[in-house]
């Protein structure tokens, strides 16, 4: 199972790769960005029990994990509203974008 920092480095590569291919595809007209959630209401989601106990270990973890708007978990459809966004003609200067669908965790 990987760490907290695999996951960072993974993220911090697909958005590096996806802002590499936004500049290089963009004399196509060819759109390229990322979306990322908060914890989506999904199986995968429920199978974060381990956090709880990782968060009763160290108070100071918290609001790291805390959304700022009053949400646990969003649902699937707010992150499809986001792709159906980014898909569409309203979005079509819109590329190289970080697109946060996290209820403001990442204000935080």
């Amino acid at each position: 199972m990987g760490t907290q920092q695999d996951l960072a480095d993974t993220v911090t590569a697909v958005v590096g790769l996806a802002k590499a291919m936004a500049n290089e595809l963009a004399r196509h007209n060819i759109r390229v960005n990322t979306v990322h959630p908060t914890g989506v209401n999904t199986p995968m989601g429920t199978g974060l029990g381990a956090l709880y106990s990782l968060l009763a270990s160290d108070p100071n973890l918290g609001p790291i994990y805390m959304n700022a708007l009053a949400v646990d978990p969003i649902e699937p459809r707010d992150v499809s509203n986001a792709v159906l966004f980014l898909a569409s003609d309203e979005a079509r200067y819109v590329t190289g974008l970080e697109f946060t669908v996290d209820a403001g965790c990442t204000i935080r």
